[in-house]
């Protein structure tokens, strides 16, 4: 013992340091010297065992005192508390260590067999989502509906423990009730979910038959939701805790009210702006005319210039809606379709055909757009 360091100078901390800054010097120093990560460094093995037992009797409540007062005597392990002999580390030691390097990391805590704690089964319920179909109308000036989904509820019969009653879970006999079980091979420790209890650490020999050992059932609830105004095509609502319950008093989840509009008869939405098409006889057309427009307000007069052609667009603005993150509404706009009249009566054939004659003579003056049309088919085929 004599030619052994004092442990406070192998892990380079105060006396008086800490059990955090025990484990954190000593993190450092096994991931230093590791022999896996020092494979042509004969004298860092030696360096991590030196570190390894020096963690242990200063991370342990009753060795620490005996050291502090007796040195490595207190320790020795002839005296039966010593931690001396690394026991013969080239093995189980390494993993053991590299175990509690990376289990602390990442898990915050030992776990699985032989592990010195259990793993926590407290987990949160799973997000859902629920698609919600809403008129035009609804969307535009909002509206509150109600909804009813599916949702897992505490099985009444067992209280939500999974077993029949009469009976409890018991401590799971693979992992001992950790949750987990560790795999060793060589150097390498790995933790895993135990599968016989799925890292809860209980287990149900005799389940409850209505929720079949899960603690759980499935039921059906209702919920209002409040649509806002505005609300477009793809919109999320989010209903805090009406998702799934969690696990071992866990919080739940959250629920998603995607929004779908529905088709609507007269309007096509594009944001905040709408579409409309304007049916135009062929009267009202060529020779102007007002005419009454559809808008979410109500009626709207609009005034049609003469000669207007099939494809012209008149914007209504302020006549569309004020999305959910816009700061103003919308226009409407109504694309005009030149209606050709059907079911003529023998007189209305008779005044359109003395029409055409008529015309014949004017074909550029009343009918330019065709006239232009006609003159580039000439062309497109050489005159």
């Amino acid at each position: 013992m004599a030619n052994k360091r004092d442990y406070y100078e192998v892990l380079g901390i105060n006396r008086d340091a800490s059990d955090e800054d025990i484990k954190k010097a000593y993190r450092k120093l096994a991931m230093k010297f590791h022999p896996d990560r020092n494979p042509d460094n004969p004298k860092a093995e030696d360096h991590f065992k030196e570190a390894k037992e020096a963690y242990e009797i200063l991370s342990d409540k009753q060795k620490r005192p005996a050291y502090d007062q007796f040195g490595h005597a207190g320790v020795d392990p002839s005296a039966g508390g010593g931690a001396g002999g690394f026991g013969g580390a080239g093995g189980a030691g390494f993993a053991n260590a590299f175990s509690d390097i990376f289990g602390d990391i990442f898990n915050g805590q030992r776990g699985g067999a032989g592990g010195g704690g259990g793993r926590s089964n407290v987990y949160r319920g799973a997000d859902l989502r629920y698609n919600l179909e809403v008129s035009l109308e609804d969307a535009a000036r909002g509206s509150e509906t109600r909804i009813r989904i599916p949702t897992m509820a505490e099985c009444d019969t067992c209280h939500g423990s999974g077993a029949k009653k009469g009976s409890e879970p018991k401590t799971c006999p693979t992992c001992g009730g950790h949750g987990q079980v560790r795999m060793q091979q060589g150097f390498f420790s790995i933790q895993q979910t135990c599968p016989k209890c799925h890292g809860t650490g209980r287990y149900v020999a005799d389940p409850c038959a209505p929720c079949q050992g899960s603690g759980r059932i499935k039921q059906h609830k209702t919920l209002s939701v409040k649509i806002p105004s505005g609300i477009d095509e793809g919109d999320r609502i989010r209903l805090s805790g009406e998702g799934e319950p969690g696990v071992g008093g866990g919080p739940a989840g959250d629920l998603y009210v995607q929004i779908h509009l529905k088709p609507h008869g007269v309007f096509q939405r594009d944001h905040d702006d709408l579409h409309c098409e304007m049916p135009v006889s062929f009267t009202t057309a060529a020779l102007g005319g007002e005419i009454e427009i559809p808008t979410l307000d109500g009626i709207a007069r609009l005034k049609i210039p003469s000669e207007t052609q099939t494809g012209k667009v008149f914007r209504l603005r302020g006549k569309g809606i004020k999305g959910v993150r816009s700061i103003a509404r919308g226009d409407l706009l109504c694309h005009v379709v030149v209606e050709t009249p059907v079911s003529l009566t023998d007189r209305q054939k008779e005044l359109l055909q003395e029409f055409e004659t008529i015309s014949q003579g004017n074909a550029s003056r009343h009918n330019p757009k065709a006239q232009s049309w006609m003159d580039r088919v000439k062309d497109f085929f050489g005159g």
